[in-house]
């Protein structure tokens, strides 16, 4: 019977969240297994003090179709909301605020009066800047050649400085491939460019996660895989995989399980070690996509000191900050600023106290309410291995989902989605895994309507993610 085929599902982030309901969707027996003890993977909450934190801020676009429609069928859609219009308030220590705003023109001249007003580049580096982005849309992300040099070489050979990569170009580089643009594959940075800002006029619109991420993703995931007749199990480590004539023995901290196909949906560097015995090629292939960091930090003022619910920075070390004071709980009168810094190398070898030294003083100059301000707390969260590297080299170590060894599956956002490492594409890459997983066992997917909303497999116009 087609009930009892059965799926293993290791990883309980949003790739294995997606693949396990899309298989017990189309008959077969799934069981998730997850070494934290809740889900959501890189995308998680903690409470401290009586406020309810996030790990990081994990925002999309309205082109990221396939998260979006994941949340619709967790049914916590009500947890984000979209921007009308694509608005990013940028700040500076030095100049006036300004709003890089999207227009009404068709793409890619909807962003030609935000470029054209922007004071951080002179009239002549914006008319450079303009015949740069235009060049973008002849690239196809596809080409494996593009893959072979950075975006910011390419850049530099239309005009752009170091100054306007740092003004303008890093503003999007940075949160969406956790690489500086001078680093990054040209490959992806001509796909977040194209998909989000230029071939489609509201793709870049951005979405924020107005709830925490527990309540948008991991609780909402255990009632939903519940009701789908999931079996997980939380807080156990799979660190055993082996191949049987039935299929696959899992072997954990406390038994083990066994399956007629296994989905491993882990962090690229756990999935390597797990792959070994198997296919220990893919695995040294895998280890060498790398990794680049993520620090977040988490600082409440005695009083409102920013009136924006988010801004970029430039010309200061504060990349973006968030407004998160209700959905954390923050105590009256009180406002809780949230700092994200992508590519994080430096930021992971400095303590609390140093990381406090510097970025403190930086908000209460980037921020003239903060000047008088006290800081009540101050935190910081770090992600080591937040994504996989984004840098030149990258397309060819990326796998499919499918492998050599029948009925074993790869989901993650560092499998070949076409995406860098965001929620986007860590769903994109559960649904993919789901299909090959289902192939093998001879089960026909749900039809698109059975479960809700159905992702699609292309960015379309909809919103994608600062790396989450």
């Amino acid at each position: 019977m087609s009930g009892e085929r059965r799926v293993l599902v290791i990883g309980g982030g949003l790739a294995g969240i997606a693949a396990a309901l899309d298989c017990a969707a189309a008959g077969a027996r799934v069981t998730l297994v997850e070494v934290r003890r809740r889900l959501g993977g890189a995308a998680y909450s903690f409470e401290r003090d009586g406020m309810h934190f996030d790990n990081g801020q994990h925002v999309f676009l309205r082109c990221c179709s396939a998260y979006r429609s994941l949340l619709a069928r967790l049914g916590s859609e009500h947890h984000v909301s979209v921007q009308e219009r694509l608005e990013i308030p940028v700040l500076s220590p030095r100049a006036q605020p300004v709003v890089l705003r999207r227009g009404s023109l068709p793409p890619p001249f909807h962003l030609a009066g935000a470029l054209a007003r922007y004071p951080h580049l002179s009239p002549s580096e914006r008319l450079s800047a303009a015949l740069a982005a235009r060049a973008l849309t002849s690239l196809d992300p596809a080409d494996p050649a593009l893959d072979g040099q950075t975006f910011g070489a390419w850049l530099a050979e239309r005009g752009q400085d170091a100054h306007a990569v740092s003004v303008l170009w890093d503003l999007i580089a940075l949160p969406t491939l956790n690489v500086p643009a001078a680093e990054a594959s040209l490959a992806l940075g001509a796909f977040v460019f194209r998909t989000g800002l230029l071939t489609g006029a509201d793709a870049g619109d951005i979405g924020f996660h107005v709830g925490t991420l527990a309540e948008t993703i991991g609780e909402p995931a255990e009632r939903a895989l519940a009701d789908a007749g999931v079996q997980f199990r939380l807080g156990w480590r799979a660190h055993g995989l082996r191949r049987t004539g039935a299929g696959f023995e899992v072997e954990g901290g406390e038994g083990g399980f066994s399956s007629e196909a296994v989905i491993v949906a882990l962090p690229h560097a756990r999935a390597a070690g797990l792959l070994e015995a198997l296919l220990p090629q893919l695995a040294q292939t895998v280890r060498g996509l790398g990794s680049s960091p993520i620090v977040n930090l988490h600082v409440v003022f005695d009083r409102v000191v920013c009136e924006e619910p988010f801004a970029a920075g430039v010309d200061t070390p504060v990349q973006y900050v968030f407004d998160r004071s209700a959905a954390a709980g923050a105590p009256p009168g009180c406002q809780y600023l949230a700092v994200s810094l992508s590519a994080a190398d430096e930021q992971m070898r400095m303590s609390v106290d140093e990381l406090r030294a510097r970025y403190v003083p930086a908000l209460k100059e980037l921020l003239p309410g903060a000047r008088d301000a006290t800081v009540e707390r101050f935190l910081a969260t770090r992600e080591h291995a937040a994504t996989f590297r984004a840098v030149p080299g990258t397309a060819v170590l990326r796998p499919r989902p499918r492998t050599s060894v029948p009925g074993l599956v790869l989901a993650g956002s560092w499998t070949d989605t076409g995406w860098p490492a965001t929620l986007e594409g860590a769903v994109m890459s559960g649904h993919a895994a789901a299909a090959e997983a289902l192939a093998a066992l001879a089960l026909e997917p749900a039809a698109p309507n059975a479960h809700g909303p159905q992702a699609s497999t292309a960015a379309t116009g909809e919103p994608g993610a600062v790396p989450g």
